[in-house]
């Protein structure tokens, strides 16, 4: 399997050989799926809380008698059937965290990217050295290498402090380290970019299993 190989211009400067193993895989949806519920619930904090009856302040004593006076049957203010009474039923905090072995986590990885490279949304670049930390050089080499696409996520061997400055204040443009790439931000990246070096580091992970 052969891509092209291109420069920050856009222009074509030699052919990449993709490993077979990881971008030839047909890639089932189901599983992509369960992955990226994997993902998405291992970033839910499970904060999120009310207070029942007996946490709410005040309403120690009852607030009027129980007979005669026309009105309902009442024993505390912080009923939950009161206006600044406690909540049935709310959210307590809790962990949505989901186990996954590391096997599916490699599986998904490589669907997730037979699946990119199939729609055509992949693209390998020589490098993506910068001399300097510039937004606008950023913004050129996006529209030059992302063709039809609304956002893009560069994948480097190694972290380089002027892309990653300069990418700052561009919200369709994310970047990550091969090592730390996963099936989830594949399938949301919308255009994957990624260095000859980084794609070498990612693919002989990935096929020794």
């Amino acid at each position: 399997m052969e891509t092209k190989l291109l420069n920050l211009k856009g222009q074509e400067v030699g052919k990449y050989e993709l490993p077979e193993v990881v971008f030839a895989r047909k890639a089932d949806p189901y599983f992509l799926y369960e992955a990226a519920k994997y993902y998405l619930a291992n970033r839910r904090r499970g904060t999120a809380s009310t207070k029942t009856r007996g946490e709410v302040s005040g309403g120690g004593r009852k607030p009027w008698k129980q007979k005669g006076t026309g009105r309902a049957r009442a024993g505390t203010i912080r009923s939950p059937l009161w206006r600044k009474g406690g909540v049935v039923f709310g959210p307590r905090p809790r962990s949505y965290r989901q186990g996954m072995p590391a096997e599916k986590l490699r599986q998904a990885l490589i669907d997730a990217l037979s699946a990119m490279h199939a729609a055509g949304s992949m693209t390998v670049v020589d490098n993506l050295t910068m001399e300097k930390p510039k937004t606008r050089e950023i913004q050129s080499i996006f529209s030059a290498l992302n063709p039809g696409s609304k956002k893009a996520l560069f994948v480097l061997d190694k972290a380089d402090k002027s892309f990653t400055a300069a990418s700052r204040n561009l919200s369709h443009v994310k970047w990550c380290l091969a090592s730390n790439l996963n099936a989830y931000q594949v399938l949301s990246a919308g255009r994957l970019v990624f260095t000859a070096a980084a794609l070498n580091g990612l693919s002989a992970k990935l096929k020794e299993g």
